[in-house]
């Protein structure tokens, strides 16, 4: 029943001799020391001979430290993917399967064909069949297009069995042995189908005899058939847990033009067809001629990819076998969704038809028919890396039948136009009765679409979407030149959604309440509302927005505005405040008290002290100053019926004799209270408390008393002096 963190936590300062990042947030120090440990000790950062207690032969600290690490980070060459599939490592990779849940790569440089071979056995062994759910990939300014496609295909579950994407000479021992047990269950299932084929004729001959034209059209058919099935088994999913939904397509002697990735007619249902009507004997037998052509072209396609250095040939090139397959399961479908999706610039979107073929041909489709399908992760996580159009439309073809992803994140990729691909592959995702997707968010410096349009495009086909954010810094010039006979996707009618949490940052765009109003309406779940930088045309806009939230939304709890100018809205500002639903409002860097009177104040303090409701109240950047911070201790005076548990009044140049006597009025509303106070958390980020560091100490000294402070050490001097230096 004794603790050990004390013990891990001087361990740590033993071994690492580092001061860990923030220590303050860390629950459990054994996790913590040991999945650091394994990390240090895999990059060569640690040396475990400098301390006589791993300086030891029979000890090896990475299979010592394996079970316990579920989360892992691989920089720069890759040192790390090398090391831990070298064979000495066996029992070290077989204890990450198990245990490692997000993988994360970092500041990735160019690699070898070696250094590659390494990464796709890691990666099938740690995804394909291991445990890992999340991959983020953060800061690589130059990615290497070969490495990148990698990644991302095998997180998406897509491993090519054959010359190209196998970096090994044999399928590895898990894949042997599920291939072997698929093979024993298939044949036996050819052979009871074989069994009720022979039962099936035999009852129709004691009818009637068959044409002998059809009876060899037949026996083509079920050998077919039965192959087909054969193949169909083979390339099931290879792990239960975050299966996709595989469509049954056949082995590479199959036809590429006979099922398309999510649907189509497959050779079976042709055959079938041909067999039940006599009229289109003669056609079936074209159809063989064609299908015994097609084999042998493919065989011969093989060539220009065989080599393992050409995946990006083979990402890129075999798509060019069949550029009218389309993502959708008809094209009747497809017709109505470029209608309907309607943010296509010429050429951009990746639908696979004609718009990618006017970006340079058929690199967009990402075929699959040589690939088979894994266990794949949920959650993908792209930060500051530039995706060019071909990556681009990679990824929107994995996304498109990527049905396990629950979490997208893409944050400042550079997207530009090329947003509308990525679009493209998540309408298609959005037809799989399956998608598990909840979670996007997206950022970047310059918004190609208005945010508004944005965020309506993708609940029109994500109303199951449980987090939506949507972050732009700057608008693009550009923005709004459409091609002609594309409306907007404004116009698209929103249906009712699961949305519980909403983030909009604005590049410093109007708010039109026209746009935002009929997604907060069909919104009747959401639970958090985020708006950042928008500027407000007219003083009624946000009046509006009020009410459509006190009808629409009654389970809005958290509202937030940043960089917002509120200083003409008192009224509005008030009427938030006496929310009896909302626990946690933000007015930051709002202007609250640009143009206000003393009144206003008061009135903010009694509305606070009559909402029961209301758990946290954040100001952060607003000018309070010294007096104003001070009123505020009121909110917890004897006759309050707040229950305000956190205040944040970081940012807002208060100095240290103002919290000083901040501090002394609380502890007097304390004891009038009989200490009976909800009060427990108070933010003081940014504000000039190094003026004075006795003063400012000693109000810090009596607040902990009272409350869980939360500050910096923060040189305001350096800070104006940095603000007038970019003025």
């Amino acid at each position: 029943g004794l603790s050990t963190q004390p013990i891990w936590r001087k361990l740590w300062d033993d071994v690492m001799k580092t001061r860990p990042p923030n220590s303050e947030n860390i629950t459990c120090w054994r996790k913590k020391f040991l999945e650091t440990f394994f990390s240090n000790v895999l990059h060569g950062v640690l040396d475990v001979s400098s301390d006589w207690r791993l300086n030891d032969h029979h000890f090896s600290p990475l299979l010592h430290s394996s079970p316990h690490v579920s989360q892992l980070t691989l920089c720069n060459m890759l040192q790390g993917a090398v090391e831990l599939t070298a064979e000495h490592n066996q029992k070290v990779l077989e204890n990450l399967a198990g245990s490692l849940r997000i993988l994360k790569f970092q500041h990735l440089l160019s690699s070898d064909q070696s250094i590659r071979r390494s990464l796709v056995l890691l990666l099938h062994r740690l995804i394909h069949h291991g445990s890992v759910s999340q991959v983020s990939m953060y800061s690589w300014p130059v990615p290497d297009t070969v490495l990148l496609v990698l990644i991302l295909s095998m997180s998406a579950g897509f491993w090519r069995s054959g010359n190209a994407l196998v970096y090994h000479s044999s399928p590895c021992g898990l894949c042997r042995e599920e291939d072997k047990a698929q093979s024993q269950e298939s044949a036996q299932e050819r052979a009871e189908r074989g069994r009720y084929d022979e039962r099936e004729w035999s009852d129709d001959e004691n009818q009637k005899e068959p044409p002998r034209a059809l009876k060899e059209a037949d026996v083509e058919v079920n050998g077919y058939r039965a192959d087909a099935r054969l193949n169909s088994v083979l390339s099931r999913p290879r792990s239960p847990p975050l299966q996709n939904q595989v469509c049954e397509e056949a082995s590479s002697e199959v036809p590429c033009d006979d099922t398309s990735i999510q649907g189509g007619s497959s050779p079976r249902c042709i055959s079938d067809q041909l067999s039940c009507h006599p009229v289109l004997r003669k056609t079936r037998r074209r159809l063989k001629s064609a299908v015994g052509k097609k084999r042998r072209c493919l065989r011969r396609s093989r060539g220009p990819y065989a080599d393992p250095e050409d995946l990006y040939d083979f990402v890129f090139t075999v798509a060019r076998e069949d550029n009218s397959r389309l993502l959708d399961k008809n094209s009747a479908t497809e017709g109505e969704n470029a209608e309907n999706w309607s943010t296509s610039s010429p050429g951009s979107p990746c639908t696979g038809h004609a718009g990618c073929k006017k970006r340079g041909g058929s690199a967009g489709i990402f075929s699959l028919k040589a690939a088979h399908r894994f266990r794949s992760v949920s959650t993908l996580e792209l930060f500051s890396i530039p995706l060019t159009g071909e990556t681009c439309r990679t990824l929107s073809n994995l996304l498109s039948s990527w049905v396990s992803l629950e979490n997208l994140v893409l944050s400042y990729n550079g997207l530009g136009a090329d947003i509308f691909c990525i679009l493209s592959g998540l309408r298609a995702l959005s037809r799989h009765s399956d998608c598990h997707l909840r979670v996007v968010r997206v950022s970047d410096v310059f918004s190609h679409m208005p945010c508004m349009e944005l965020v309506r495009c993708i609940l029109s086909a994500f109303p199951q979407l449980h987090t939506l954010s949507v972050s732009f810094d700057l608008k693009n010039q550009l923005e709004g030149n459409r091609p002609e006979g594309n409306p907007s996707c404004s116009e698209v009618e929103i249906p009712e959604s699961c949305l519980e949490q909403l983030e909009i940052r604005f590049p410093r765009e109007p708010l039109h309440t026209a746009f935002l109003l009929p997604v907060l309406k069909a919104s009747k779940s959401l639970q958090q509302l985020s708006l950042d930088s928008a500027t407000l045309p007219c003083s009624q806009e946000l009046g509006l927005l009020l009410e459509v939230l006190k009808e629409c939304n009654p389970n809005l709890k958290k509202l937030s505005f940043h960089d917002v100018n509120l200083a003409e809205h008192q009224k509005e500002v008030l009427l938030l405040l006496q929310d009896p639903v909302l626990q946690e409002i933000t007015f930051s860097f709002c202007r609250l008290f640009e143009s206000s009177t003393t009144e206003f104040l008061s009135e903010i303090i009694n509305t606070v002290k009559r909402n029961s409701s209301l758990k946290s109240l954040k100001l952060p950047g607003n000018r309070l100053g010294n007096h104003r911070l001070v009123a505020l201790a009121d909110i917890f005076s004897e006759d309050s019926s707040s229950s305000l548990c956190q205040l944040d009044v970081s940012s807002n140049c208060i100095k240290p004799d103002g919290l000083l006597e901040f501090t002394k009025k609380l502890e007097g509303h304390i004891q009038q209270r009989g200490g009976q106070i909800q009060f427990t958390h108070l933010r003081l980020f940014q504000n000039w408390l190094d003026q004075d560091a006795e003063t400012a100490q000693e109000a810090l000294r009596r607040l902990k008393a009272v409350c869980s402070v939360v500050n910096d050490s923060w040189d305001s001097s350096q800070a104006f002096a940095d603000y007038i230096s970019v003025m």
